[in-house]
């Protein structure tokens, strides 16, 4: 009887765990329930507001070009300021820099000289501050190879028009245009074949092969002709002409009158042509 009364017993308790974790699991179910409506429903009224914040700016900006207008400065001079931050700072200040370049000051220079760097500034639209030391150079190395300095700088004139970085297609390089490939050795006192580029080296160089030119053909018209490669052709293209053309209006400069600047000289076109085995100048002739 004890038994039977116990196994009654243990039944409706069972069946009170049930019931009672069954009322859990729908309360449960409800709150999750609340929430998420609640969730949707703040959710919902929050784009909602969003988008009618949206149309109103739009309706505003519409009407208001200048706010639209403080709008965007401002905008841009945000993005301004985070691109800076995130930039990396950079070392602008180099002291020894003016040490790499190539300038003087053409009125410290004698008054010839000073002269020919204005004049011939003007003539090719460069700086005379460069020009001040390539003249200065030029009056330097023509005095120890006895030339005329105005005809070295009639060369460059003619050659490269004052450009240090120029380059033919036959590979001509530099201020006087010497062909680095054929004339390697020569650089290899100043450091190698890069210091062609180095402005004061190639006019170095370049009269080294002017002189080498002049030597051959045992003048300077002929070593004019030989400096171009035109040295076994029966022609230069005017070559030799145009430098002494410019030659004697340098020297006018230099002798105090007033010479008008001509227009300035077409750049010159290079061309192979082919060389015999006594060639050592640069290959190149002239074309018009």
């Amino acid at each position: 009887m004890k038994n039977t009364k116990f196994g009654t017993g243990l039944a409706n308790a069972r069946r009170a765990a049930k019931t009672q974790f069954g009322y859990m699991q729908r309360s449960a179910a409800n709150v999750c329930s609340d929430i998420a409506h609640g969730f949707f429903e703040i959710t919902h009224n929050s784009f909602a507001l969003l988008g009618l914040g949206l149309v109103f700016a739009v309706i505003t900006l519409t009407a208001r070009p200048d706010l639209r207008q403080a709008g965007e400065n401002q905008l841009i001079s945000w993005l301004e300021e985070r691109r800076e931050a995130n930039m990396e700072p950079v070392e602008y200040a180099e002291p020894q820099a003016v040490d790499r370049a190539t300038a003087a000051e053409p009125k410290e220079l004698p008054k010839q000289q000073a002269a020919l760097a204005f004049w011939l500034a003007r003539k090719y639209g460069v700086a005379p501050e460069p020009l001040s030391v390539l003249v200065s150079a030029a009056f330097e190395i023509g005095e120890k190879t006895r030339l005329d300095p105005t005809l070295i700088l009639a060369i460059m004139a003619i050659e490269s028009g004052f450009n240090p970085f120029a380059q033919s297609p036959v590979g001509a390089q530099g201020l006087m245009q010497v062909m680095t490939k054929i004339h390697t050795e020569k650089y290899d006192n100043f450091g190698g074949k890069f210091a062609a580029f180095d402005p004061v080296t190639n006019l170095r160089v370049g009269v080294k092969v002017l002189q080498e030119c002049i030597s051959k053909a045992g003048s300077i018209e002929g070593g004019l002709k030989f400096y171009v490669g035109a040295g076994n052709n029966p022609d230069d293209g005017g070559y030799a002409s145009k430098v002494l053309a410019e030659h004697a209006r340098l020297l006018s400069v230099v002798g105090g009158k007033n010479v008008p600047r001509a227009a300035r000289s077409m750049p010159v076109k290079l061309v192979p042509v082919e060389a015999d085995s006594k060639t050592t100048e640069k290959v190149a002739a002239l074309a018009f």
